[in-house]
């Protein structure tokens, strides 16, 4: 059996599934587009991935559904009720292009990681130790 040769782009990854999975995965990525324009979308481990000061999301295709990743568990509690017709592990959430993740909610998870990635950026900075020349040393 011949192994299947990775995408290098998200369009080559989408056009790689079929229909019902493109079509879900699509609105996804619109989703995830609309509410970080500035993020870079790469290919990372094989998904589609979104990078703003760092990892943002990621989402793919399997055999038997659909994943959004990166949601961080903190999140995934605020949004409890929300995520009631899904199946979570860790913090990945499964769908299926039958029952798709709703764009407004991906959206909502999406500028919550984008504030977390900004904050953790952020004290990256603030904790950056400097060089003191004590003369005389």
């Amino acid at each position: 059996m011949q192994k299947a040769i990775p995408a290098k782009d998200v369009n080559e990854y989408l056009e790689s599934l079929p229909a019902n999975m493109r079509t879900a995965l699509e609105k996804v990525r619109k989703a995830v587009r609309t509410a970080a324009p500035r993020a870079e979308e790469v290919i990372s481990y094989q998904i589609p991935t979104y990078k703003y000061f760092g990892a943002l999301v990621h989402f793919a295709a399997f055999k038997n559904h659909c994943s959004f990743f990166g949601v961080s568990k903190k999140t995934l509690a605020a949004f409890e009720k929300e995520l009631q017709p899904f199946t979570i592990s860790g913090t990945t959430i499964r769908f299926s292009p039958e029952n798709p993740l709703p764009s407004s909610l991906i959206q909502k998870f999406v500028k919550v990681r984008m504030k977390e990635n900004e904050e953790r950026h952020a004290l990256k900075k603030v904790r950056k130790p400097e060089l003191f020349i004590v003369p005389g040393l």
